[in-house]
């Protein structure tokens, strides 16, 4: 009885698992790691690869590597994930793999997925192990590891960074998937873009939308696979983001770098880009001030109150409305003028204090509030500026403590605003000089 009810509900495998590739040969993408010569297909090709580290975004292939791998040097395959593992399953793997040493004499190569979500001390179990080459460890992250992974297990692993499958690996993957997935049925050409773009360059998510596409087929009377059946089929999902990640850091570096370097479609791109993704309104709208500030500065200070007044706008409309402010934002500050002139001013500001002594006050500056200070001299000498004509302006005045040169931090650039503001720096120079030279050659006829 129990016979006819597994024969009747035989388990389904996945169409992921029946497409997992066999041999290196058959990894669709990763060609600059996996290609002949190239340093994964060496390692493996070695009979010993080392401990490693697979960085690069999902449905790259991080977990078919590994396995085949193992296979490759005929060892022991242990797979974990951080997600649902803790010290007591490493100490689990560390006992199949000293017997599968003593017994067998086979190498163990351990898989974590997800080694990111691991806390220090997790990672730290491995090292051991890892060390005395009882395990060939291979971790799998879509973090960086740099920030992600311990600098001592960082340093016994090497990394290999892959990329998201591109549009002809994708299209070569659905092709393979296509020919399991739907027996002879014809597909178009449209059809197999579409999914193509649905994946979002993820292939596990691409076999996984063609598997949907499979189950549909069932219930649907249909001759040809067309982009009507794949939209009428699959929701498109957004493209691949995530809120603290990599993805979501690089993507915000990249618009504030195409606003600083003036391209305004460029700007609109990553901005809706993370908007799509998910991404925090107001964090944007934060950062689009920052860049007013950093990248545009006194040349345009227009492009600040711009900015602010997008935040302000997005605090009251919300979304969908607000973002329309961002947007108008993001493309002033691309062509506005650029000045990062007093962000290095106060870089080398902060610089220069932090590293000084404290200099006193000079006297002319400083606050006379009581008679005893008063007695003592504060503000005695100190001018007027009002009270100077034409420029209202004590031409000579020292502001700076006694004995500090005059560093020179505020160097306005030939950029708008800004070339008004180098013309007055220059004139106020020019009649500082003067005074200077009247103090030192005073007119005998005065």
């Amino acid at each position: 009885m129990t016979d006819d009810l597994f024969t009747a509900y035989p388990i389904h495998v996945p169409l992921a698992e029946q497409l997992r590739p066999k041999t290196l040969d058959e990894i669709i993408g990763q060609q600059h790691l996996l290609g002949q010569g190239r340093p994964l297909r060496l390692a493996f090709e070695s009979g010993r690869p080392r401990s490693m580290l697979l960085w690069g975004p999902p449905g790259s292939g991080k977990t078919t590597i590994a396995r085949l791998a193992a296979q490759g040097c005929d060892a022991q395959f242990i797979a974990l994930s951080a997600i649902f593992s803790g010290v007591k399953e490493i100490r689990l793997a560390v006992d199949q793999a000293q017997q599968a040493l003593s017994q067998f004499g086979k190498p163990t190569i351990l898989f974590v997925d997800e080694v990111h979500r691991f806390n220090k001390a997790q990672q730290d179990a491995f090292l051991p192990y890892v060390e005395n080459g009882l395990l060939i460890f291979i971790g799998a992250t879509t973090e960086n590891p740099g920030f992600e992974v311990n600098s001592a297990l960082l340093s016994r692993t090497q990394v290999y960074q892959l990329n998201s499958l591109n549009e002809m690996e994708l299209g070569q993957l659905f092709d393979r998937a296509a020919k399991v997935a739907f027996l002879e049925m014809p597909v178009t050409e449209e059809a197999r873009q579409l999914t193509a773009e649905y994946a979002d360059g993820d292939g596990r998510r691409l076999i996984n939308l063609v598997e949907q596409l499979q189950a549909t087929l069932q219930y649907a009377e249909v001759k040809i696979i067309d982009a009507d059946f794949v939209k009428a089929s699959l929701s498109q999902s957004g493209c691949r983001f995530d809120k603290g990640g990599d993805v979501f850091y690089d993507q915000i570096s990249a618009l504030h770098k195409s606003v600083r370097g003036s391209h305004p479609d460029a700007a609109l791109y990553w901005l809706c880009r993370m908007l799509d993704g998910g991404a925090d309104p107001l964090y944007l709208a934060r950062r689009l001030v920052r860049m007013a500030w950093e990248d545009i500065g006194l040349a345009d200070p227009r492009g600040s109150q711009i900015a602010l007044d997008a935040l302000s706008t997005y605090e009251r409309l919300g979304s969908p409305e607000g973002e329309l402010a961002l947007a108008q934002a993001a493309i002033y500050l691309s062509i506005a003028p650029k000045s990062n002139a007093g962000y290095n001013a106060y870089n080398e500001a902060r610089a220069f204090v932090g590293q000084d002594q404290s200099r006193p006050v000079p006297v002319h500056l400083r606050n006379a509030p009581t008679r005893l200070t008063k007695e003592l001299g504060h503000g005695k000498f100190y001018r007027y500026p009002h009270d100077e004509e034409p420029y209202a302006y004590s031409a000579g005045e020292r502001y700076l403590p006694d004995g500090m040169n005059e560093p020179c931090w505020y160097r306005p650039v030939q950029r708008g605003m800004e070339v008004r503001i180098a013309e007055k720096l220059a004139l106020l120079l020019s009649l500082d000089e003067a005074a200077r030279n009247e103090k030192i050659n005073p007119d005998p006829l005065k």
